[in-house]
């Protein structure tokens, strides 16, 4: 049998440490299983009696006769180890454990499930677990888990594949999905992911017929490169991937060494991991049930717009919608040109943002007529319709005009119902068509479609060997980038100014143990001449001493003055969860304050650098805003993707240029500060 169906589509089960006890939680995957039609095989093991719940029990694994294609572990973390010791004896290939106290649990808790993972590994078991609800699988009528959502007497099936983190919001979302007649084809409790990631088991799901989306609910992005290669397998079958991802903590942003630590934190980082991997991320719970129907049998725009046509039949509904999506940098944009023919033709306005039919009622052939003139504009990605009140009380009537334009080809078509409208709201489920229940949750889907991308091939380029030392300072920084093309023209100092210098200079201590050299009065600006210059690195050392007493001091870094049109952070960090990412934005001392800033996973080419920095918002004035004289962008961006190329280096952990001073165009850009924190 393969993994797959192992794993998803088990036909003979055992529960290890099923209880005799129908009200207890080890009960449950017994009953659910006969509740909901399983018409495999389940064997309860359990040594303290003969039978349990009507149905023969077995005092251990290896007396069950036969192979066994699934083991779920119900008992307690201490029993764990040697059941799936039993299982490894039993050639069991998949076995999935529901407790805790293991990696989160701390150390101890840690060790033990390294130890289960590689006894698990040694007999080329996998583990779904720790921490595991379980698996469900509504086609083949599989409901081994122990959510108490599953009391419910029937569960909706579908083409959606739920792959939780959580296994309590796998019954949120059943429940959630249910009331509006929304099911999924199979829904999978990762907990701890030891073993089995979320990414290795969408992969799974996106080979199966039955499953056209794949819904990921994650705490924390595990092993990357799994769910990177899961992506590009979805997008090569047109089986989208849609995500909802947990925030982390911001005060871990506070531990960060440098600028780019603090601005890259992970949840940033793993919007850029989703967006160059081709994963459309939600942020809302509901959008993760109200977006697969969009994008199911689809594939990203060729050309986005971030624009929809909006149509209404409720002004203020519209106005909630337009006023939505423009929050999220959606645009309700006005008809074009063929689609304002067409609006002409059957005798609708042609001019505004909203086409408003709130006179005009929901006339199925007036609201079919209109949908398909807003679907024929060449500049907007989707088609939008908010329907008011007869949504709620005349169904039938205020969905079939959506529907009757759903059926032709084109562009997509969603709704936003205004009212409580539970029964338009299943029709519109029946019809295949993404209906939304507020417009934040509307706009919410709307966006992750409108900036959905094609997975991003990324060419490998050449990587200079550099040494990076245990403890770098300033002057390493600047080596480091040097290799990689941004060569700074500053010169190390001791105790006498080197000789050749062009004043004024900028004057700075080189420590490995201090990297925000403003804090500790570290720099010293305008120095006209040499002696000057020897006054500056006293009172520099003297105020660094009584600032940072324990810091090394391996000298001065001495630069001519520079200035330009604007100030820049450039930054490289290895995110725990998303990998490699490369960060511009507004530089200087206040650029966490401004948080203004452009993320991507490293590396990137140029034309992904040229939009990160059409994204900064103080860099647009380079652009020539206002007659404004232009900045050299084209060596901001060879700048951004020589910094991006820091991925092929293992041994850099952090790195940072802030700021990086751009020039007029023509004249380049100029490192003026620089740091690096070794892997």
């Amino acid at each position: 049998m393969s993994l797959s169906d192992a794993l998803l589509a088990p036909r003979r089960i055992a529960l290890v440490g099923a209880s005799a006890d129908p009200n207890r939680l080890t009960a449950r995957p017994q009953r659910y299983l006969r509740r909901h039609g399983f018409t495999g095989e389940f064997f309860p093991v359990n040594p303290r009696t003969p039978e349990i719940l009507g149905e023969r029990a077995y005092a251990s694994l290896n007396d069950i006769p036969g192979t066994i294609d699934f083991a779920y572990i119900l008992l307690g973390t201490d029993q764990v180890e040697a059941q799936v010791t039993a299982c490894a004896a039993r050639g069991i290939p998949v076995a999935c454990v529901l407790a805790d106290g293991f990696a989160e649990a701390g150390g101890e808790g840690a060790a033990l499930q390294a130890r289960v993972v590689a006894a698990a590994r040694a007999a080329g078991i996998r583990l779904l677990g720790p921490n595991s609800m379980g698996v469900i699988n509504t086609h083949d009528r599989i409901a081994l888990t122990t959510n108490a959502a599953f009391e419910a007497d029937s569960i909706p099936s579908g083409r959606v594949a739920l792959v939780s983190q959580s296994g309590s919001m796998m019954g949120a979302l059943l429940s959630r999905g249910a009331a509006r007649g929304l099911g999924f084809s199979h829904m999978i409790g990762t907990g701890n992911e030891a073993d089995l990631t979320s990414g290795e088991i969408a992969s799974l799901l996106i080979d199966r017929p039955e499953v056209d989306v794949v819904c990921l609910f994650l705490e924390a992005i595990r092993a990357p490169e799994r769910l990177a290669e899961a992506a590009r397998k979805a997008h090569r079958l047109g089986k989208p991937i849609v995500a909802l991802k947990l925030g982390r903590s911001p005060f871990g942003a506070e531990l960060a060494a440098s600028h780019t630590g603090a601005l890259a934190g992970t949840d940033a980082a793993a919007d850029a991991f989703f967006r160059a991997h081709g994963i459309l991320r939600v942020t809302m719970l509901e959008a993760l049930l109200e977006l697969p129907p969009l994008v199911a049998g689809r594939r990203p725009p060729a050309r986005a717009h971030s624009a929809v046509g909006v149509m209404t039949t409720t002004g203020g509904g519209g106005a909630l919608a337009v006023d939505a999506l423009g929050v999220r940098g959606i645009e309700a944009r006005k008809p074009d040109a063929m689609a304002a023919a067409k609006l002409q033709a059957a005798g609708m306005p042609t001019h505004a943002r909203l086409l408003d039919m709130t006179l005009a009622g929901t006339k199925p052939d007036r609201v079919a007529a209109a949908l398909d003139a807003l679907r024929s504009a060449e500049d907007t990605d989707l088609a939008l319709a908010v329907i008011g009140s007869s949504a709620q009380f005349r169904p039938q009537d205020s969905v079939a005009g959506i529907a009757e334009a759903a059926r032709h080809p084109g562009k997509p078509i969603a709704a936003f119902l205004a009212p409580q409208a539970e029964a338009s709201l299943r029709l519109l489920a029946e019809a295949g068509i993404a209906a939304f229940r507020t417009p934040e949750g509307a706009a919410d889907a709307i966006a992750a479609f409108c900036t959905w991308h094609a997975p991003r091939d990324i060419a490998a380029l050449p990587t200079p060997v550099v040494p990076i030392p245990a403890a770098p300072d300033e002057a390493d920084a600047r080596a480091l980038f040097a290799a990689f093309g941004l060569v700074s023209g500053a010169v190390v100092m001791q105790d006498e100014p080197p000789a050749g210098l062009h004043y004024p200079v900028a004057a700075k201590i080189l420590s490995p143990d201090i990297a925000h050299k403003t804090e500790v009065g570290g720099i010293a600006l305008n120095i006209p001449d040499e002696a000057s210059l020897r006054s500056a690195a006293a009172a520099i050392r003297a105020r660094v001493a009584t600032a940072a007493p324990h810091a090394r001091i391996t000298g001065f870094l001495v630069q001519p003055m520079a200035k330009g049109l604007a100030e820049a952070i450039l930054g490289f960090r290895r995110d725990p969860e998303a990998g490699a990412v490369v960060l511009l934005g507004a530089g200087g001392v206040l650029s966490e304050l401004h948080r203004d800033i452009a993320l991507r996973l490293a590396p990137v080419g140029e034309d992904e650098a040229r939009a990160m920095i059409a994204e900064v918002r103080a860099l647009a004035p380079l652009a020539g805003w206002r007659n404004l004289p232009r900045g050299d962008l084209d060596a901001l961006a060879r700048a951004v993707v020589a910094v991006s190329r820091l991925a092929a280096l293992d041994g850099v952990q952090e790195a940072e240029i802030n700021p990086l001073i751009i020039h007029a165009e023509g004249q380049g850009v100029t490192v003026a500060d620089a740091w690096i924190v070794p892997a």
